[in-house]
């Protein structure tokens, strides 16, 4: 599906000439982007709603090319001014300026196209070119030349374009990556259990769950404590939402957990003893098919979360070792981080394992996977035991996996910048354009994720354990109410993905 976004540059241009020019020549739908709704939406900040809105109405369409109208300069409307860079990003669109310059030279043209160039400098890989009426071609063939752009005539006389119509996917944009999550989730319907139950945070994200139809949460608690937080917090309790007191399950695991931990000698009474923690007794829940997943680690801490897992649940066949990812929903894309949360010292062979998991999350999400092994070295920039192991890792996981593209050892910024990538490791399938990035140890990985997303205000999904035979997902202890959210619905469609 090509895209195409015709940004206006001229104040008070009409992009809608432009517009039918494309869609003709593309033979492609055209879509405004931007009403009365969405500007009340910019205007009062919430521009994820607007993206997220938008993404979700051009799905809606199912078209098979597509024409978008950006937004004019509005002098009235500073809150406006960039938002087609974000858009553009948004729908992974090409970006096409419209212009008007009648009586222009060369001079004064690639002056004010250099100027809007200047929006976009932060994402590289989306302007494709220019139009520009009431001008002379020859005007407008000298400005190519000033700016660097391509030049795809007038709104009565268009090129050729088949540039764009040929134009591949460049990235997953964090509105795409939320709409598809969440439209996946509901079409997965799942069952999830929230053993921290009566944690405000996880309450407000279940009552959400069920508002938007994520999934089919439920809270382990007693009624009247989750009651006494909904009122405390204003939150309004959906009539479908399960509150399950978790004294009135215990009895019926007792049987199935003692005979999932008969090789260890359990006993009913030391399974009484463990089904009072409501994180075993949600594992066990999911263990007897009761639930399709879990969330927790509001409160508990990782290893709270996973020891049940692993002892109840067990690894999926072919899985070595439980790892995590999170993704970084950066304004550009989405990355996908591992290990951060998991193994601390991984072994080469366990390296390898981590990249692999991590890509076939990334492509179960909708991200090309491209993995780049992290270190402190860029092929053979440095060396030593910590650069030895990443190596040998890369090695291992490429000979595991030959239909991935993964290369390393590679530092962050030649994994991630284009020109950096190209500088450091010429000729790499990965560097410069990785989407996902595999950290030596938990002490990098852990570090870089929190200081990214911090530092940058990155929402951060996750972390999403991988290797586990049914879907048990931790939180941060700082995790926020839409991180919950989010990190339910993954659960969710991890759940269906399980099925298969």
């Amino acid at each position: 599906m090509a895209k195409v976004l015709i940004v206006p540059v001229s104040a008070g241009l009409d992009a809608s000439a432009a517009a039918q020019a494309f869609a003709k020549a593309l033979d492609a739908q055209i879509f405004q982007a931007v009403d009365a709704t969405a500007e009340t939406l910019l205007a009062q900040g919430k521009s994820d709603d607007w993206f997220d809105a938008t993404v979700g109405k051009v799905a809606a369409l199912d078209a098979d090319n597509l024409i978008i109208e950006g937004i004019a300069p509005d002098a009235d409307k500073i809150y406006l001014a960039g938002k087609n860079v974000e858009l553009a990003l948004s729908l992974d669109a090409a970006a096409i300026f419209a212009v008007r310059s009648d009586n222009a030279d060369a001079d004064e043209l690639a002056h004010r196209l250099n100027l809007a160039k200047q929006f976009f400098a932060t994402a590289p890989g989306v302007l494709e070119g220019f139009i520009v009426d009431g001008a002379a071609a020859s005007v407008a063939e000298a400005a190519t030349e000033k700016t660097g752009l391509t030049f795809f005539g007038s709104s009565d006389a268009l090129k050729d374009v088949s540039v764009l119509a040929s134009r591949e996917a460049k990235r997953l944009s964090p509105a795409q990556f939320r709409y598809n999550l969440i439209d996946f989730a509901r079409q997965a319907d799942k069952r999830i259990v929230l053993p921290e139950g009566a944690e405000p945070r996880t309450v407000q994200a279940a009552a959400i769950c069920h508002e938007k139809g994520i999934a089919r949460c439920v809270l382990l608690a007693k009624r009247e404590e989750v009651e006494a937080v909904a009122k405390e917090r204003g939150i309004s309790l959906p009539d479908s939402l399960e509150i399950v007191d978790p004294a009135s399950l215990v009895e019926q695991y007792v049987e199935p957990m003692c005979e999932l931990r008969k090789s260890k000698g359990l006993t009913p009474e030391d399974a009484r003893k463990q089904l009072q923690d409501t994180v075993v007794l949600g594992t066990m829940m999911m263990a007897q098919n009761d639930v399709d997943g879990l969330v927790s680690g509001a409160v508990h801490t990782t290893a709270n979360t996973i020891r049940p897992a692993l002892q109840l649940i067990k690894t999926a066949p072919g899985a070595s070792l439980v790892s995590s990812v999170f993704f970084m929903l950066l304004p550009n894309q989405v990355l996908v981080f591992g290990d951060c949360a998991v193994n601390p010292n991984p072994t080469a062979q366990q390296l390898a394992d981590i990249a692999i998991q991590s890509a076939d999350s990334a492509k179960a999400f909708g991200i090309d996977p491209k993995v780049a092994m992290i270190s402190y070295s860029t092929v053979n920039s440095g060396s030593g035991p910590d650069v030895d192991i990443v190596i040998e890792a890369t090695k291992l996981a490429r000979e595991k996996r030959p239909d991935l593209a993964i290369d390393g050892p590679l530092q962050y910024d030649a994994a991630t910048v284009p020109g950096v990538g190209k500088s450091k490791a010429p000729g790499s399938p990965v560097a410069g354009q990785a989407t996902v990035l595999v950290f030596p140890d938990l002490n990098t990985g852990n570090c870089t994720y929190k200081a990214v997303q911090r530092s940058a205000n990155v929402l951060s999904v996750g972390p999403l354990l991988q290797g586990l035979r049914k879907p048990v997902n931790d939180l941060s202890r700082g995790a926020l109410v839409e991180d919950i959210v989010f990190t339910i619905a993954l659960t969710a469609v991890q759940a269906k993905q399980m099925e298969g």
